[in-house]
């Protein structure tokens, strides 16, 4: 299986068309074709269902097409390090990250190292915590922001000198925006926004065995999702602070939730990883930085 073929097939999954693929990857059409089919007789099944105006992948095309993206991700990501080795003040860097405050400390960190090497290049990747820390562990990221919810153990990490504070998200003229905090008792029976993710990690610390009885109208991957939910009144946003602006010209207000615990926040990375140099540089500086 060749990395070429690989892009091949990953172009004519996102275009879903085998003649726009092959545009874009200026070669011609029937030697798109011909790889393809090749890379299913390699691999002995079928990848595609083809029609005269389309594609789209089978089940098998599927499951390719994920290992596709990471394999691929890895080889750039390798290759990029390999060029960083021939000149310092250059390179990326690749750094997961969820939505949290924190960001703000690390891009911060990034800016001042830039103002010295500035041909250094940031890629950040945001997802949950799961989708962030498998990507850590494959390779594909040099560091990790995360909070303590994830088992540190397998890490090597820094605490950042910040926590994230839980609340409710709300119109601010609801009837419970009067109020300044919130208990996670206050919650049940009203409608509820919340991350797919924390359902599933968090709620059923601060619930028990209540969780199931919530009333969850909606449930969000960014808050950004969440908050626009919120904003048209659906229900009430379960939101980490300051990820969302409830300014004085914000339609929105936050209110945090008293009982529950705030989170620690980490930079981690794989134990026994080796840095580029620009990475190595960018570690020093956080610990010079936190006095860490």
């Amino acid at each position: 299986m060749e990395i070429r073929v690989l892009r091949y097939f990953l172009e004519t999954a996102r275009e879903g068309n085998m003649t726009r693929a092959a545009e874009r990857l200026f070669i011609s059409q029937p030697t798109m074709s011909k790889q393809l089919k090749e890379l299913e007789n390699e691999l002995g099944t079928k990848l595609f269902v083809r029609s005269n105006y389309s594609i789209r992948l089978t089940e098998a095309g599927m499951l390719l097409r994920e290992r596709a993206e990471d394999i691929l991700s890895l080889v750039d990501k390798t290759e990029a390090e390999f060029k960083s080795l021939e000149e310092i003040n250059s390179g990326d860097i690749y750094i997961g990250a969820p939505e949290s405050e924190a960001m703000t400390l690390f891009a911060e960190t990034v800016r001042d190292l830039q103002k010295s090497y500035p041909k250094i290049r940031c890629n950040i990747y945001s997802g949950n915590l799961s989708d962030v820390c498998e990507r850590l562990d494959k390779g594909l990221l040099d560091f990790a922001i995360v909070m303590s919810y994830v088992d540190l153990s397998k890490y090597n990490c820094l605490s950042l000198p910040m926590k994230d504070t839980w609340g409710v998200l709300m119109r601010k003229d609801d009837p419970l925006a009067e109020r300044d905090v919130f208990a996670v008792s206050d919650l049940n029976g009203l409608p509820l926004i919340c991350s797919r993710q924390w359902v599933d990690q968090e709620f059923p610390k601060w619930f028990g065995p209540a969780t199931g009885n919530l009333n969850i109208m909606a449930t969000y991957n960014l808050v950004f999702n969440g908050a626009v939910m919120a904003r048209a009144g659906m229900g009430y946003g379960i939101v980490l602070d300051k990820l969302v602006d409830t300014g004085p010209e914000s339609d929105l207000i936050f209110r945090p939730l008293t009982d529950v615990p705030q989170t620690d926040i980490f930079v981690i990375w794989r134990k026994y990883q080796t840095f580029t140099p620009i990475a190595e540089l960018l570690l020093q500086e956080l610990q010079n930085r936190f006095n860490l």
